[in-house]
C-alpha cells in the first residue's frame, strides 16, 4: 500500500493509502483513515503525493534545491493555482494526462508526485 495525500483542483484534500494507482489509468481507489474507500478520478486532481507519512511536518520548509542522480531531467512545475514545485521526471510529455516526478527536496514528506497535466499551468525543463 502506498501512502498518499490527493490534491483536487477545487483544493480539496484527501489522505490515505492505495493499492490500486496507475499513471495510465483514469481512477483509482483511496483507503481513507477512517475506512472510507471513495473512487478518485484523476480529471479532478491537481496531484497525486506520494509521502512518508500521512502527517507530513508542517514546519518543513520546501527547499527544492537537492540532486537526484538517475531521477531524469529536472523539471518545473507551475499549477493554476499558483504553486510551483521542481524536481526530476523521467517521463514528462505534454500528450499525456500526467506525469511523475519525484521533488528536488529529499528531506520534504514527499516522495514523489503524480502532476496532472491539466492543473499544471507550465510546466519546463531547466
Amino acid at each position: 500500500m502506498n501512502k498518499v495525500v490527493v490534491r483536487f483542483k477545487d483544493g480539496t484534500v484527501l489522505k490515505g493509502q492505495t493499492n490500486n494507482f496507475f499513471p495510465n489509468k483514469s481512477s483509482f481507489n483511496l483507503q481513507t483513515p477512517d475506512g472510507e474507500h471513495p473512487e478518485i478520478y484523476i480529471e479532478n486532481l491537481k496531484a497525486v503525493f506520494f509521502v512518508k507519512d500521512l502527517l507530513g511536518n508542517r514546519e518543513h520548509v520546501k527547499r527544492y534545491v537537492d540532486d537526484i542522480a538517475g531521477a531524469g531531467r529536472k523539471i518545473r512545475v507551475r499549477f493554476v493555482d499558483g504553486e510551483e514545485i521542481i524536481g526530476y521526471t523521467l517521463g514528462y510529455s505534454p500528450d499525456r494526462p500526467g506525469f511523475l516526478m519525484t521533488p528536488a527536496d529529499l528531506t520534504g514528506n514527499n516522495e514523489r508526485a503524480f502532476i496532472v497535466a491539466s492543473a499544471a499551468e507550465k510546466v519546463e525543463f531547466i
